[in-house]
């Protein structure tokens, strides 16, 4: 008689194998869309903060040099904060700026084409007085997602910016 001990085989079956696979397909399907929302989230709420930041900044310079300073809406995906006039300056294809007349780029804001937001404002541009610190005239820039989520940014007289998200709102933000 074979007095050989049996030995037992570890590891993991074919079967097995493909359950955990599978499970693992099911969980991350659940996931991806939930993870795709929040991104897209973080983008709109991302723009909006940015844009908010280069208004206050804008204004301050624009007190600081004694200049008035504009910030132009060239497109959806693109912003130029500058001196001279209103048509003085616009976004280029490649992300930089063009001026005429003297003008100068103090910024360029070019959205990448990967990002799932675009801008819409209803002033093609905004002059930033520095004498009196105010803005004329006044605008609202709405950032919009693939979704239809939004925010927008409302410019005040006094160039001071709030935010709100119109209905279906976004939590954190007022009701516009």
């Amino acid at each position: 008689m074979n007095s050989a001990p049996i030995r037992r085989q570890r590891g993991l079956t074919l079967i097995e194998t493909s359950i955990v696979l599978a499970v693992a397909a099911i969980v991350v399907g659940a996931v991806a869309p939930s993870f795709q929302q929040a991104r897209e989230r973080r983008h709109l709420e991302g723009v909006a903060a940015q844009m908010e930041t280069d208004f206050a900044h804008t204004r301050s310079l624009a007190v600081a040099r004694n200049q008035t300073l504009r910030v132009n809406f060239a497109s959806a995906s693109c912003y130029v904060v500058h001196t001279g006039g209103a048509t003085d300056c616009r976004c280029s294809a490649d992300g930089s700026a063009s001026c005429s007349s003297g003008a100068e780029v103090l910024r360029v804001v070019q959205l990448d084409a990967g990002v799932p937001v675009t801008m819409q404002s209803n002033s093609r541009s905004i002059a930033f007085d520095a004498i009196k610190g105010t803005v004329t005239p006044t605008a609202t820039v709405q950032v919009l997602a693939r979704s239809g989520a939004s925010i927008r940014n409302i410019v005040n007289i006094m160039g001071r910016v709030r935010n709100c998200s119109p209905a279906p709102g976004l939590p954190g933000y007022a009701r516009c």
